[in-house]
């Protein structure tokens, strides 16, 4: 990168605009007019104002016309003194988006075998090149590219670029910059160079799925590709890759399934990955030496290359990708793609920020970069440019390696229309698609009514978002670990439970939920993010032994599979996953993050107890309505003590219900009189009955959950 020595500084700031700052130390900071030159074309700007800033005096001018982008123009002052017209915040401007948006789908690099159409959005650069290595020699050639309509360059080169590492040269206000295409397809190791390839070499043929009428059948199982194999006795032969996830028939030391063949048999429909795409934090070459979530993104629309058995090689992370993703088809469950699209890694050393600096960003009242996400950048998806960025990599994603969701990564950074365009394109490619999001309110400049948040869940009807609430009524504060949520035998939580419980929709007054519709809450007590549950419950129950935390954990991933909503598990939580009390592991090493497969085999009581409740959550209809109308309709609280809580589901000719207790009391309670199959106790959970009585009262035991069906 070059600087540029600047007798004075001015700026571009609206179409017609232009903020010219004069240093006092410069004749005193005056100057009676200004012009602005290109080539041999002067013409004078107009002095609108003229404001004392600090050491400058500021000067506002406006343009007769518009400039022409793409060329160099240079402001003059009355001295004699010169200096470059810079582009300012201009490109924040909705005349300037207006202006230049770009609806075609051919950005990036579109490979042929005998030619190669290569096209980068950079409508304030004055010049582009592409920097082309050969891929056996390394020879490096740059090609000027040519400046086309709404600010995108284009370049058409006639010969196979195969496996040719490339990169874009971009000059914006006097400063050379070298980025990787943000539309990058395929890039080398760490990232460095994009990479042209042939995506032809790695299709295949789509495993068809049979169709997901609503997103309440979804029961979600969060994973880390790398966690998910890595532990010594997974009995996997490919610990930590894609490959790795992709094995099966592999077992632990007690002879019995781990890995994918274990998901599958435990009864789950969606496997949610952790973010693959290319990230920082782990270096390619040395994988087993560094961990990371995912949450630093590089390039959004190539794989990590930490996950596959040969990062060198562009090829190896988009086939092996690839063959997990169908793996994961052919043993019949789905894949959701966790996505970050708020933020990049470094803001200043992203694509983005090289190529059209200050635009994909969103900047504070006096201009600093907004950091909302807490990691430096948050990204102005309201723009239309990153929009359609988004939207198109969305598009990617579910055409090329055949993804049948996405868990957007604090969608509350995003705004509503960009979400809405999301869904929109996902019905357009196939139905069933699901989307779910962090819709938490953070502090970046966007108008709180066009927040991808909770609180504006009515104008995302088709997106749904992780319920905090019900994960703090059910467990506890996730930020306060001493907290002990209903599950946890908290009765004042109690009425909150029974919402939560009945789908967050406001069960006694419409519209007084958290949601219009159960199909937008994700019932969750544990993820990634923070302490694991079992780690919690050591935390804030120290005077207990193992098996009493084992009922309330028992309890609360009980309260998550059966409530109306979208069940989410947290990987291993079925057998008491630990992370040894760290809260945020994000990069720690494998020994704390890894799942612990012959935990699987010690706690296998408890792993049989949650497949047995996800197994009658999919029997049982009644545990998944679809719409709030049908959960006020078919669902009523029973008359039961504090803190006991009870709802009556009405199944056909079937009555179901469901009772927790999570007191250290047993208690008798009246059930409507009649004949009882008993599915779910504190100790089995079987979708075939085991016992089966006739009364009308029964004894709810301490720290349990109870589901009873009559016919």
């Amino acid at each position: 990168m070059e600087s540029t020595k600047r007798i004075f500084q001015a700026y571009l700031d609206e179409m017609t605009i232009i903020t010219i700052l004069l240093p006092l130390s410069y004749h005193n900071g005056q100057s009676s007019s200004f012009s602005l030159i290109c080539g041999a074309e002067k013409s004078p700007l107009n002095i609108i104002d003229k404001i004392p800033i600090e050491n400058y005096l500021k000067y506002i001018c406006r343009l007769a016309d518009e400039i022409c982008f793409g060329k160099e123009y240079v402001i003059a002052d009355d001295h004699g003194g010169r200096t470059d017209l810079q582009i300012g915040a201009v490109i924040r401007t909705e005349a300037f988006d207006n202006k230049f948006f770009y609806e075609g789908n051919d950005l990036g690099v579109t490979y042929q075998r005998d030619r190669a159409q290569i096209k980068l959005w950079a409508p304030t650069a004055t010049q582009v090149k592409l920097k082309l290595r050969h891929p056996a020699t390394q020879y490096a050639e740059i090609i000027k590219m040519k400046l086309g309509d709404r600010g995108v360059w284009c370049l058409d080169i006639n010969r196979d670029l195969e496996l040719y590492q490339y990169s874009f040269l971009v000059q914006v206000n006097k400063t050379w910059r070298e980025a990787v295409d943000p539309y990058a397809k395929a890039v080398s190791a760490n990232g460095e160079h994009g990479v042209i390839v042939s995506l032809e070499k790695t299709a295949r043929p789509k495993v068809e799925q049979p169709p997901m009428t609503s997103p309440v059948e979804a029961i979600i199982y969060e994973a880390h590709i790398r966690d998910f194999t890595i532990h010594p006795e997974s009995g996997v032969k490919n610990k930590g890759l894609y490959l790795g996830a992709s094995e099966l028939n592999t077992k632990g030391v007690d002879g019995e399934p781990t890995g994918l063949s274990y998901v599958k048999d435990l009864g789950i429909t969606h496997l949610e990955l952790l973010p693959f795409h290319d990230f920082a934090g782990v270096d390619e070459w040395n994988s087993d030496k560094e961990y990371n979530w995912g949450y630093n993104p590089l390039h959004f629309n190539a794989p990590e290359g930490s996950y596959s058995t040969n990062p060198s090689d562009p090829y190896s992370r988009i086939s092996e990708l690839k063959d997990l993703i169908d793996q994961i088809h052919r043993v019949g469950l789905r894949v959701i793609m966790d996505v970050v699209y708020n933020h990049v890694y470094i803001r200043e050393e992203s694509s983005f920020e090289k190529i059209v600096p200050g635009y994909y960003f969103r900047h504070n009242e006096i201009g600093l970069p907004a950091n909302g996400t807490g990691v430096g950048n948050d990204i102005a998806s309201e723009r239309k440019m990153v929009r359609k960025f988004i939207v198109d990599s969305i598009r990617y994603w579910l055409e090329e390696y055949h993804v049948d969701g996405f868990r957007f990564d604090l969608m509350g950074i995003l705004d509503i229309e960009t979400m809405n365009a999301v869904r929109k394109v996902c019905d357009s490619l196939e139905k069933g698609i699901i989307i779910l999001g962090e819709g938490w309110n953070l502090n970046t400049p966007l108008p709180f009514q066009k927040k991808a948040i909770i609180a504006n869940q009515a104008k995302l009807p088709d997106i749904a978002q992780f319920n905090d609430q019900f994960r703090d009524t059910i467990k506890g504060s996730t930020f306060n670990i001493l907290d002990k949520g209903y599950a946890l035998g908290n009765k004042q939580y109690l009425e909150a439970a029974f919402e939560m419980i009945t789908g967050s929709i406001g069960f006694r007054a419409k519209g007084a939920g958290i949601f219009n519709e159960p199909v937008q809450s994700i019932n969750y007590v544990e993820c990634h993010d923070n302490h694991t549950l079992w780690d919690k419950l050591q935390s804030c129950l120290p005077d207990v032994d193992d098996a009493v935390r084992m009922r309330y954990h028992r309890l609360a991933t009980g309260i998550v599979l059966l409530a109306q909503g979208i069940p989410f598990l947290h990987s291993g939580q079925e057998f008491f996953r630990t992370k040894q009390g760290e809260g945020n592991s994000y990069r720690s090493p494998d020994p704390i993050n890894q799942l612990d497969w012959n935990r699987k085999s010690q706690f296998k009581e408890n792993g049989d107890y949650i497949k047995g409740l996800i197994q009658i959550r999919k029997e049982y209809p009644c545990f998944r309505l679809r719409t709030a109308a049908e959960i006020r309709n078919q669902v009523s609280r029973l008359p039961l003590p504090s803190p006991i809580l009870g709802c009556s589901f009405q199944q056909g000719d079937s009555v179901v219900i469901l009772i927790t207790n999570p007191s250290l009391t047993s208690h008798k309670v009246n059930i409507p009189n009649g004949e009882w199959s008993a599915l779910v106790d504190r100790d089995s959970a079987c979708v075939n009955a085991k016992k089966v009585f006739r009364g009308a009262e029964i004894q709810v035991e301490p720290i349990s959950l109870n589901v009873l069906v009559k016919k």
